[in-house]
């Protein structure tokens, strides 16, 4: 039980990075120009949040 909470922790902590990185916010270690997958960043780091949400709740 636990380690379902600390898996989600992660993957909420990695949703607010990839947010972040794919809105401008924080720059992409190591790039000095953005890689193309970092546009798909915009919708996957909501997406990643969402899903951290859902099975933080269904848990």
């Amino acid at each position: 039980m636990i380690a379902a909470y600390i898996d989600e922790i992660i993957m909420f902590c990695a949703g607010l990075w990839m947010t972040s990185v794919g809105l401008g916010y924080l720059p992409l270690p190591g790039y000095s120009a953005k890689p193309p997958l970092v546009r798909h960043f915009k919708w996957m780091g909501p997406m990643l949040l969402v899903i951290a949400i859902v099975l933080a709740a269904a848990s």
